[in-house]
């Protein structure tokens, strides 16, 4: 019993000298300014927010990860850190870097995540920046303020999977990024593309995510999306697209999200979803989308949302659904609607789903302000479908509630006041407040004799019997 203990306490001993060591180790090579500490696999540098100017000399040996984010770093010279062949992470966001020495990054052959985010003077970049990198799996290029990048660029990175370069000043897709076999996410979003060529993306046949939002995209040339098969997200919204070809997403037959909000499209084509069967949201909204064309959704039979809710649509016809759509949720909000017979069905769906909200009326006026749900459709005698409108002339509706008889009153005494006022001459009408309304009526007044010289019989007899009608009146109001 004792010997297996002993066995077994020797292993212990034995199995914790190489991490004894490698901690002692990343203890005493840590650079001035930085923090060490061992991690699962070797040891973790952070150098961020030490003031630095330049890169430390030394690392620790067993580093695999590096931190260098928000320091004063404006020049990356040859094999800038050494030799580090267990180094797999480095970030060197946030500084000042203007110029990168192309091979600053040999020496890291294990390295599969580099952050240079936010370095605004960078610019440009060396076709051989990152040569050596075989592994590099993660770049991290965004807000470095890049107006192009090398067609040679990315080609010694056959391993990269996401790009993030969203935030520069690129005015078309990279021409780079053709052939990267294995890229799987590319964010350039908030830029100033203008198009999306037919040659962009080729070659990328393992692209997931696609983002190209607020950008200035006027165009999808057709077939420009031809090689990206297995595309999941696309996201186009926020920019200046008008119109789509026909064949805008042609073979994206795995698309599950297609954010096109935030444009200019004035229509809604069937074209443009025949190969997306396997999309569940879709977004049109913030557009100027005023038609929907027959049939144009009825192949998304797995959409969970369809936002149309920012456009100008007045009716949406249950024909751009058909035959057996289901969907999950609908969003219509913020449209001019007109909630006549054209919109009985999305009514009743409303009523039964519970799916589709807010659908506020604009017309006709007989419903206008009304949500859509609170519109009751009557049936005519052969059983056709009624237009609220119409069924307000036709069927008994509560009049108005009666006045208070002092109301009744004081609106016949103003009457009655206005027209015993002793007659004013137009001119002197005319520079009271009321202004040319009140010069009219007065011209209009004495043109008729009311009030003159020889009409004061007849006048005084109106004045007798016109106090007398209203009481009859008021006691009638007050009868019924």
């Amino acid at each position: 019993m004792k010997g297996g203990m002993l066995v077994l306490l020797l292993h212990v001993v034995v199995l914790g000298l190489p991490r004894a060591r490698a901690v002692g180790a990343c203890a005493r090579a840590c650079p001035t300014a930085c923090a060490c500490s061992t991690v699962e696999r070797g040891c973790s540098v952070r150098c961020d927010r030490a003031g630095l100017l330049r890169v430390p000399a030394d690392f620790p040996c067993e580093a695999v990860s590096i931190d260098l984010d928000r320091n004063g770093l404006r020049f990356l010279g040859e094999r800038a850190f050494g030799t580090l062949p267990s180094l797999r992470r480095l970030s060197l966001r946030h500084n000042n870097l203007s110029f990168i020495t192309p091979g600053a990054f040999k020496g890291l052959p294990r390295l599969a995540e580099l952050r240079l985010a936010h370095n605004g003077d960078l610019r440009y970049l060396h076709a051989r920046t990152f040569a050596a990198l075989g592994r590099l799996r993660r770049l991290d290029l965004a807000a470095c303020r890049l107006f192009s990048v090398p067609e040679r660029l990315l080609a010694e990175l056959p391993a990269l999977r996401e790009l993030a370069a969203f935030d520069n000043l690129f005015r078309r897709v990279p021409g780079a990024l053709r052939g990267l076999a294995n890229l799987t996410h590319a964010h350039l979003e908030r830029g100033r593309i203008e198009a999306v060529a037919s040659s962009s993306l080729q070659g990328l046949r393992r692209l997931r995510s696609l983002s190209l939002q607020a950008n200035r995209v006027r165009a999808v040339h057709a077939g420009a999306f031809g090689d990206c098969g297995v595309l999941e997200h696309l996201l186009l919204n926020d920019n200046l697209l008008a119109e789509l070809p026909a064949d805008a997403f042609r073979g994206l037959r795995r698309l599950r999200t297609l954010n096109l909000g935030g444009n200019a499209l004035d229509r809604v084509a069937r074209a443009w979803f025949v190969d997306l069967a396997e999309l569940e949201l879709l977004y049109l909204d913030r557009n100027s989308i005023a038609f929907v064309e027959e049939g144009a959704f009825q192949n998304l039979s797995g959409l969970l949302a369809l936002h149309l809710n920012s456009n100008r649509l007045t009716v949406l016809a249950w024909a751009a659904f058909q035959p057996g759509f289901f969907l999950g949720r609908l969003f219509l909000f913020r449209n001019p609607w007109c909630c006549d017979c054209r919109l009985e069905w999305l009514r009743d769906w409303m009523e039964g789903s519970g799916r589709v909200t807010d659908v506020p009326c604009t017309s006709p006026g007989s419903v206008a302000g009304l949500d859509l749900s609170r519109v009751t459709f009557g049936r005519s005698s052969n059983g056709l479908c009624v237009d609220p409108e119409e069924l307000n002339l036709t069927t008994s509706s509560p009049g108005p509630s009666p006045e208070p008889a002092a109301t009744t009153v004081s609106r016949f005494s103003s009457l009655l006041s206005k027209l015993l006022a002793p007659r004013v001459l137009v001119e002197e009408e005319a520079n009271t407040t009321g202004g040319l309304a009140n010069a009219s009526l007065s011209y209009s007044l004495s043109s008729r004799g009311v009030g003159g010289a020889g009409r004061q019989p007849w006048f005084l007899l109106t004045s007798c019997l016109l106090p007398s009608v209203a009481q009859h009146v008021v006691f009638g109001l007050q009868m019924d």
